[in-house]
């Protein structure tokens, strides 16, 4: 489904990654794992065309991402839930969820889409006439990952999901990414905290300093001695 090959991002000031290779099959979960700067996040704006200056190829079911234009993407099936809870705050949680169908507008089902994701997240039912501005951090990823799955993705890019939430939502949204995961959704995770993406994703890559340094499945990650040291404090 996703081929990144060889490839190397950056901005301005030089590159962030340096000839990565990552895959995402049909369906999987896969988890990228590194320290702040290791250039996490910058990976996945490199898929959504959102960086400037790039060498290589990004490959998504056969279309070449980057001769692509950064509105386009979207429309192939790949949705972005960027670090941040980035609501539009002076509106309702109603508009923002429908926003997230603006690329699959004419589609016939948008009232089944949104219906779907207001039985996943029961709290967004009862706040559909509020401003998102005014909803708890919780809430508000809540709200992007529900108008990111509006768009009835193929891929979903997470990047720090759990970034500022209490443990307890943290738990509740890995539980419902693997739900969406196990529904036929592949999802690439962004995320920090190690243990929990290794306990949720079945193969991992493991970045530092912009370079692919391991890959394997979660399972043999969690027990190699390099990720346990400098990821897991073990």
């Amino acid at each position: 489904m996703l081929q990144i090959k060889n490839f190397s991002a950056g901005y301005d000031a030089g590159n962030v990654l340096h000839g990565i290779d990552i895959d995402v099959n049909p369906g999987e979960f896969v988890c990228v794992i590194g320290a702040n700067t290791a250039g996490k996040s910058t990976l996945l704006r490199s898929i959504s065309g959102l960086v400037p200056n790039s060498s290589g190829d990004i490959v998504f079911d056969g279309r070449h991402l980057r001769q692509m234009s950064a509105h386009e993407i979207p429309g192939l099936g790949i949705a972005h839930v960027p670090e941040g809870r980035h609501v539009f705050p002076g509106m309702t949680v109603e508009e923002n969820l429908m926003l997230g169908g603006f690329s699959t507008r004419h589609a016939q089902d948008l009232a089944q889409r949104r219906e779907q994701m207001l039985i996943m997240f029961p709290r967004l039912r009862e706040r559909l006439s509020q401003f998102a501005g005014t909803l708890s951090g919780g809430e508000q990823q809540m709200l992007v990952l529900s108008r990111a799955l509006m768009m009835s993705p193929k891929l979903l890019l997470l990047d720090e999901p759990s970034h500022g939430l209490a443990p307890k939502i943290v738990d509740e949204l890995h539980e419902t990414f693997a739900t969406i995961n196990k529904a036929g959704t592949a999802i690439l995770l962004v995320e920090q905290n190690t243990a929990l993406a290794l306990s949720v994703a079945s193969r991992g890559y493991v970045l530092e300093s912009g370079r692919v340094v391991l890959s394997a499945d979660s399972a043999d990650l969690k027990t190699n001695d390099r990720v346990r040291s400098a990821y897991l404090g073990i």
